[in-house]
């Protein structure tokens, strides 16, 4: 996949069809940094810093891990007490959500609910696709070259099993370990190499351009 021009975080808050897909659809404002505050408390149990970049509708933080750029990991700090590594920088995080940006629904799901989950979404947003492919040219990013459902997802586990989530644990104001956002019930049944990548039918574009976008030289 070719590297994508520039940075990515401020595209997130500030271009027109970015944000119409990350904040509509993905589930990830990015829009105003003055919003983005962790809960007294919140912290890494590793001391390093914290820092809030965008939200969710729920008020869900996703936050980078120490110090750095985009390349940092990223972290999905929820009210509800848990939180989880979901990417090794940026450019994962905007892949997961461009491709799947019903993740959250996936942990305890077998393959076939993951297919049903991606299906309801494709139904009750019939021009995702076309969304979804003008956020990515927007940002720098081929469609053609996004990985698929099952990789993006098979990624997102692996992330959460691997040692750099153990360095990126998150605990509350009174020091204990926030939950796993996915627990070890959750891994057992979450079989996303098996998963099908949908296809769209013709006029519509999964992973390529779609026909009402001119072609980018």
């Amino acid at each position: 996949m070719p590297a994508h021009r520039g940075a990515l975080l401020p595209l997130l808050g500030t271009a027109e069809d970015v944000v119409a897909f990350f904040a509509g659809v993905a589930d990830l404002d990015a829009t105003n940094p003055a919003d983005h505050l962790l809960d007294d408390g919140v912290r890494l149990a590793s001391g390093a810093p914290l820092e809030q970049f965008a939200r969710a509708g729920s008020g869900d933080a996703f936050c980078f891990v120490g110090e750095g750029g985009e390349e940092r990991p990223v972290v999905y700090v929820s009210l509800d007490g848990e939180a989880g590594l979901l990417a090794l920088g940026l450019l994962e995080l905007v892949q997961l959500c461009l491709v799947a940006p019903w993740w959250r629904d996936a942990p305890g799901r077998t393959a076939e609910e993951l297919q049903a989950v991606a299906a309801e979404y494709r139904e009750d947003m019939p021009d995702l696709y076309r969304r979804r492919d003008r956020a990515a040219w927007a940002l720098g990013l081929d469609p053609a070259g996004l990985p698929s459902e099952a990789e993006v997802l098979d990624r997102l586990v692996n992330r959460a099993r691997g040692p750099v989530a153990t360095a990126c644990l998150v605990v509350g104001y009174k020091g204990d370990p926030l939950d796993p956002l996915f627990g070890a019930a959750h891994d057992t049944d979450f079989h996303l190499p098996k998963l099908i990548s949908h296809r769209p039918p013709p006029g519509q574009s999964e992973r390529g351009r779609p026909a009402s976008l001119p072609q980018r030289h």
